[in-house]
């Protein structure tokens, strides 16, 4: 029976249905998210004019459109921009530095402070980008970026520059954090019939299976340097740790620990995997072992079931986890070695599914207050002990992934009638579903991947 209640406890049984960028140093200091404030919060404004092709034929059109779109979504989902309406900007075409003057772009009425433009050209079956990032408020030094981007001319090559240029330009204006557009989300889908583990890109496109195992993948997390991905593998009579290569899907050996193991969290080094097991009992508790399994070591000792481990990503002393030891699923942090357990939040109901920010600083987490409402996300302070509510009660909103910038987050809902991936703004704005097709849960973000 106590296997059953881990199952019921973590996987929800029991849950109510041209030239290189310039140094650059902002003039001041760029807006970030601080959850629960600043909510409407105005970042830098930037003008983005489309790009334009440089000789127009169908394709380029076609390439240049979807690379206009890409770039517009990634700055107004960057958290530290303001993009300026469209609206608002003199007539013309903005392709070249001859067709910008500045003056039209600092009135009153458009009162920009960057300008992004350029063009496009398609040819020998390769689409380039020329790409230039203006800081209208320096007249001395006005370009922070003129680059010239290329790939090959497909809708996916299109995307990634735009992906590519989003990327500069945040990390530019943004304080020195890097852009998220190149990142990944992996998570589980049945789509296929059977729970698999798929990758996608961070706004929802490029999805691809990673497992075909047809049986039961759960519970996707990313090695640090982004190579592997450890999950759940449930199959008759075993539920246990795999770890398969997200570049060519070659399994790694994992030592099996016996028992029902689950949940796997990488250490901040990827040296080594923190985990859930029965292997001494009917209950699951903590253990840290090396990421092939061996050389493992136990961190709690209680009569529950103690599941979802997760570290600290900065500090790497700290493990938050999820444990029924007081009655009903809660979250408490202990030291790496498995001391000095402590409750983090204890107004009642159930949390679950802790997930801490890359600065170490806040744990997101899924909170059903009463059993008459729905999980939501909740990010919880550790400094000031405050919890602030992100998502309101539209269906269960459930498994937080915190991307590598701090400034944004995914998780799986109901709210559209099944359950699909979406992600937001680390205050709860922008909402924006990821996934459509099938039943998809279990988000993880990557870290930083480097092609």
């Amino acid at each position: 029976m106590r296997r059953l209640s881990v199952l019921v406890l973590f996987f929800g049984l029991a849950y109510p249905p041209i030239m290189s960028p310039r140094p650059f140093a902002p003039r001041r200091q760029q807006p970030q998210i601080d959850t629960g404030t600043n909510r409407g919060f105005l970042g830098v404004k930037i003008a983005v004019p489309e790009f334009q092709v440089a000789a127009a034929d169908p394709k380029a059109d076609a390439l240049t459109a979807t690379f206009n779109k890409v770039l517009w979504d990634d700055l107004d989902y960057s958290g530290v921009l303001t993009l300026i309406s469209r609206s608002f900007y003199p007539l013309g075409k903005f392709a070249n530095p001859g067709d910008i003057r500045v003056e039209d772009w600092t009135t009153p009425a458009v009162d920009g402070q960057f300008i992004a433009f350029g063009n496009t050209r398609v040819s020998g079956g390769r689409i380039s980008v020329e790409a230039r990032l203006w800081d209208l408020k320096n007249a001395q030094n006005q370009e922070a970026i003129g680059k010239r981007y290329g790939s090959e001319d497909t809708e996916d090559g299109a995307r990634l520059l735009a992906h590519e240029f989003a990327d500069a330009i945040v990390e530019l204006i943004g304080g020195g954090i890097r852009g998220i557009a190149q990142t990944k989300i992996a998570y589980v889908s049945d789509r296929s019939g059977a729970k698999e583990i798929y990758v996608m890109d961070y706004d929802g496109n490029g999805s691809y299976p990673l497992t075909s195992y047809r049986s039961t993948a759960l519970t996707p997390v990313w090695s640090p340097d982004g190579e592997k991905i450890a999950f759940t593998r449930m199959r008759t009579g075993a539920v246990d740790i795999e770890i398969i290569s997200r570049v060519d899907r070659r399994s790694y050996p994992f030592q099996k620990a016996g028992g029902t193991t689950t949940t796997p969290a990488w250490s901040p080094d990827g040296s080594q995997l923190a985990f859930a097991t029965s292997r001494d009992g009917s209950d699951t508790e903590i253990y840290v072992g090396d990421w092939n399994g061996k050389n493992l070591h136990r961190l709690t000792v209680s009569k529950s079931v103690d599941i979802s481990p997760a570290w600290n990503p900065k500090t790497r002393k700290e493990i938050a986890f999820v444990s029924d030891r007081s009655g009903s699923a809660q979250i408490y942090i202990m030291d790496a070695e498995g001391t000095n357990v402590q409750r983090i939040i204890d107004e009642g109901g159930t949390a679950v599914n802790p997930a801490w920010s890359p600065d170490g600083q806040r744990i997101a987490f899924a909170w059903q207050k009463s059993r008459t409402s729905y999980f939501d996300i909740y990010v919880h302070d550790l400094a000031k002990g405050k919890n602030v509510q992100l998502t309101q009660d539209l269906g269960n909103n459930e498994r937080p992934t915190w991307a590598p910038n701090g400034r944004n987050l995914a998780f799986e809902s109901t709210r559209s009638g099944s359950t699909q991936i979406y992600s937001m703004l680390a205050d709860g704005t922008k909402i924006r579903q990821l996934t459509q097709t099938g039943k998809n849960t279990g988000p993880a973000w990557s870290l930083y991947l480097e092609h």
